[in-house]
């Protein structure tokens, strides 16, 4: 199982580059794997990505955007989901992983 975090390199909006650096630096922070994906610089990423954000998990207009995480290709949310997951002390559960002996950031959801 390899987390995936698409991200965008060269994003014009600061609200999106917090919550890329938000997650990134959690995940970093905990030592949770992750592979980072930049659509900005990879079409196939991107592509990828739009493909794969579930209809009911899409803006009403416009495309999906980062940052969004995936475990493998099953697609786990965005960064509200994200965060609500991190604020209850389950994003190991929401990234579909156990949590490691004595993790502050337990299992349950």
């Amino acid at each position: 199982m390899v987390i995936k975090v698409y991200i965008a390199s060269s994003s014009g909006s600061t609200a999106i580059k917090k919550q890329q650096q938000d997650v990134l630096g959690f995940l970093e922070a905990n030592k949770i794997e992750f592979e980072e994906k930049d659509i900005a610089a990879n079409e196939e990423n991107r592509k990828w990505m739009r493909e794969n954000v579930p209809e009911d998990s899409r803006p009403a207009c416009g495309n999906p955007l980062p940052p969004r995480l995936f475990n493998d290709s099953r697609y786990l949310g965005d960064y509200n989901a994200f965060f609500e997951a991190r604020e209850n002390n389950a994003v190991y559960a929401f990234l579909g992983l156990t949590a490691p002996p004595g993790s502050k950031v337990g299992e349950h959801l």
